[in-house]
This record gives structure tokens, sequence and C-alpha cells, in this order.
């Protein structure tokens, strides 16, 4: 079988401070503006796609791991969220979504929150316009890495 080097995000949770630069860089990145200070001004306030928890004295981001074999995508019945092969990334058209919350629900790390102002799930996309993630830079301690993987193309 073929495989393909992708890039996955990981996070180390000994070097996570819980600063939440992460969180503030991902809505940034997806704000209209992409400026902290105008985008707090927008109409549609942006929202992070990643999230910072607390669990005992670990501090972890968590957001969407682009499964490869995604149970998001297999429970979205408005085929609003597909895996793209090439990129690596479980891609979401948000035209399409119905906001049924299924991928919520099925997701085993709990990484897509609904958003109960738009009714669209929120996830990673691991801005997928762009070079690298907004939250990997934003990071002071480097818990955030960008590792090439080896992925499974199937035959």
């Amino acid at each position: 079988m073929p495989h393909k080097k992708i890039k996955r995000l990981y996070y180390d949770v000994s070097k996570c401070l819980a600063c939440r630069s992460c969180e503030i860089a991902c809505a940034v990145a997806h704000s209209q503006s992409k400026d902290l200070f105008k985008a707090l001004k927008e109409e549609k306030v942006p929202l992070p796609r990643k999230k910072v928890y607390k669990s005992g004295d670990k501090n972890f981001p968590l957001s969407c791991r682009h499964c490869q074999d995604a149970p998001c995508v297999d429970a979205c019945m408005a085929n609003a969220l597909v895996y793209d092969k090439e990129k690596g990334i479980v891609l979401h058209d948000e035209s399409r979504c119905v906001g049924c919350w299924m991928c919520v629900m099925v997701c085993p790390y709990g990484a897509i929150r609904p958003n109960l102002k738009t009714k669209i799930p929120i996830r990673c996309d691991k801005c997928k316009d762009e070079q690298e993630p907004a939250c990997l830079a934003a990071c002071p301690t480097g818990a955030i890495i960008l590792q090439d993987v080896e992925e499974d193309q199937g035959a």
C-alpha cells in the first residue's frame, strides 16, 4: 500500500501553560480582519477552533485530529465533512452543514464543539489555506508540534 507524508499537530502537555495564546491566534486567523483588535469589533466575533482544557495538573489544547477514518465524516448526513487524502485533513463545507451536530456527538476526542449562535459546529481546519496553523507560531513554549507522519493512502 502506498504511503504519503502529511503533517499532523501534536501537543506536549508537559510544556502547555494554558496561556490560551493558541486559542487567540486561532480566532484571529479565522476572523475577517486578521487583526486582534479589529476582530473583537467584528459583527461575527471569531471563535477559536481549538480549546485548552485542564486535567489534574496538566493542560492540553484540544482540536480536531483530522482522522483518516473519521467518525464525523461517516456521521455527516449532509456530506458537509469529507476527508481530503492529499492534505490529510477533514474539510468542512459549512454551506452544506444542516446543524444536526452528529459530528459533535461521534467525535471520540470531543474536539468538535457546537456553536449555538450559528448552529454550525466549530472544529480545527488546521488553517488549511496557510503554510502552517496559526496556533503553532503563537505557542510560547513550543507545546504545539507540527510533525511529518506517513499516512496509508489505501489500495
